[in-house]
C-alpha cells in the first residue's frame, strides 16, 4: 500500500512525465516544419519514451493500491529560434526531471517505502542516461557552430541515435 504522501508525489511525477512527452512532441513538430527531419524523428521517439515512463508510473500506482491521476497539462513551448536553443531546453528539462526523481526517491526513503524506492531506481538510472545523451548532443552542436554542412550531417546522423527503452508496458 502506498501512503497518501507517496501517492501524491508519484502523481506529480506522472504529470511531469506527461508534460515531458508533450514538450518533446512539440519540439518534434517544430523541427519537422523547419526541415530537420532527423531531429524530428529523434524527438518523436523521445516523446514516446516519456509517455512510456508515465505509463509505467501509472501502472505502479494503481497496482500498489493508489489511484493514478490524469490531470491537465501545461502547454509546451511551440517555437524555437534555433535547433541549439531547442536542445538546450531539452537538456535543462532533463535536469529538472532528474531533480524531481531524486526528490521522489528521498521521500520514499524517508517514509521507509523500500518497494517504491526500489521501483524508482530504474528512473534514477534512466535519468543519468537521458542527461548524458542531451549533453552529448549539445557538445556536438557546439562543435558544428554555424556550419550549415555540419547541421545537415548532424540532422542525418541523429537518426542513428536510437532511443530505446527497457520499459515494458503490458496492459492487463
Amino acid at each position: 500500500m502506498l501512503s497518501k504522501n507517496i501517492e501524491t508525489a508519484l502523481n506529480k511525477q506522472i504529470r511531469i512525465e506527461a508534460e515531458s512527452s508533450q514538450t518533446y512532441l512539440s519540439m518534434a513538430c517544430w523541427a519537422e516544419v523547419n526541415g530537420l527531419e532527423g531531429i524530428a524523428q529523434f524527438m518523436y521517439a523521445q516523446s514516446d519514451e516519456e509517455r512510456a515512463h508515465m505509463l509505467k508510473l501509472i501502472k505502479y500506482v494503481n497496482e500498489r493500491g493508489g489511484h493514478a491521476q490524469i490531470t491537465d497539462l501545461k502547454a509546451p513551448k511551440t517555437t524555437y529560434t534555433t535547433f541549439k536553443e531547442m536542445f538546450e531546453a531539452l537538456y535543462q528539462h532533463e535536469i529538472f526531471v532528474s531533480d524531481s526523481i531524486n526528490e521522489l526517491v528521498h521521500i520514499t526513503f524517508s517514509e521507509k517505502d523500500y518497494a517504491t524506492h526500489n521501483f524508482l531506481q530504474w528512473y534514477v538510472s534512466e535519468q543519468i542516461e537521458e542527461e548524458a545523451t542531451a549533453k552529448t548532443i549539445l557538445d556536438k552542436i557546439n562543435l558544428i557552430g554555424d556550419d550549415k554542412g555540419g547541421l545537415y550531417l548532424f540532422d542525418r546522423d541523429i537518426q542513428q541515435l536510437t532511443v530505446t527503452s527497457s520499459v515494458a508496458i503490458n496492459p492487463k
